[in-house]
């Protein structure tokens, strides 16, 4: 079994577009705090959800938001463009949830939000089709 589960912060807007199919895709990064590290040391992670999940990605994440996603492990390995072999490895989102609001400033340091508005609910997940490759 191949499943993923991660939460960290996004550290690029998500690159988003349609492939030659007009299949929609959204590409983000996310970096994500070790556990037990005393270094606080960070692990980085490429992410790409596609479809549906994919366009509410491309509309609602900014740079910064804490997500959650859950999805499985793609490996890769190619040819770059002066000839060495390379390997790409990205997780392909399943489900992708909002834990913080999407515009920061909106919430007063000195008004806690309430216990029910910690979490912008958002989770969703793909239409099931075959992936385009």
């Amino acid at each position: 079994m191949n499943k993923v589960f991660l939460i960290g912060n996004l550290t690029r807007d998500p690159e988003g577009g349609t492939t030659a199919g007009g299949i929609n895709y959204s590409r983000f990064s996310i970096a994500v705090n070790r556990r037990f590290s005393k270094d606080n040391e960070v692990d980085y992670f490429n992410i790409v959800a596609w479809r549906n999940l994919a366009e509410v990605c491309n509309n609602n994440l900014t740079k910064g938001r804490k997500i959650s996603v859950v999805g499985s492990i793609q490996i890769r390995n190619y040819e770059g463009n002066d000839g060495t072999k390379r390997t790409s490895v990205e997780v392909t989102a399943d489900e992708v949830e909002f834990l913080s609001s999407s515009n920061r400033s909106e919430a007063s340091e000195s008004e806690p939000a309430p216990a029910k508005k910690e979490k912008d609910i958002t989770k969703l997940k793909p239409v099931e089709e075959e992936l385009p490759f």
